[in-house]
């Protein structure tokens, strides 16, 4: 089982969902330019957003994944969620992300991954964090190779999306690769 932690950035907490966390995903996840970006569903509902946070706390439970709300420590305010599924066997995770559109281009998602790998390097112990985005999500690339990820190709028409077929963009890092830049560790604490 992967223990139950909160992370703290300079600007945000990273802390477990809350199924009381449905109001804020369903508005925040539910539009359909956040939807667009990412994997999630749409429309996602109310019940659907329920849905999406249980599956998150199963999997946390069961040691298959780890999701944090991302929160403004200020006001408690859920901006957007990150996550890790993962695979133990294979001590790889593979990241994702997503904010709500009035928190875009603040360096927020910046912030969160970097501390998502710190966390899944250092308190998870993986070898392997990759994480893949839609080639129309250009944005994300930014933010992955910000945090010292490595392009390491695109699977060409892998995603159906709102009918359209979507080539998938696939960064990636190896504990080495930390090891290499000694990036120093930017979450303040994990408790």
């Amino acid at each position: 089982m992967i223990p139950i932690v909160t992370v703290c950035t300079e600007r945000l907490l990273l802390r477990p969902f809350l199924m009381t966390d449905a109001e804020a995903v369903h508005r925040l996840a539910g539009s359909k330019d956040v939807a667009a970006g990412t994997f999630l569903p749409h429309p996602l509902d109310r019940q659907a957003a329920q849905d999406w946070i249980g599956e998150r706390l199963k999997n946390h439970a069961a040691g298959t994944g780890v999701t944090f709300a991302i929160t403004l420590p200020e006001s408690a305010a859920v901006i957007g969620s990150i996550g890790m599924d993962i695979v133990v066997e294979h001590e790889q995770g593979r990241l994702s992300y997503w904010l709500g559109i009035a928190y875009w281009n603040r360096g927020y998602g910046t912030e969160s991954v970097t501390a998502m790998m710190d966390y899944g390097f250092n308190n998870l112990k993986l070898h392997r964090i990759y994480a893949p985005h839609f080639h129309t999500n250009p944005a994300s690339g930014r933010v992955l190779q910000k945090v010292g990820m490595t392009h390491e190709g695109r699977l060409r028409e892998h995603y159906l999306r709102f009918g359209q077929r979507i080539d998938v963009e696939l960064y990636g890092m190896v504990r080495d690769d930390v090891v290499q830049r000694r990036q120093p560790v930017t979450g303040r604490n994990v408790s």
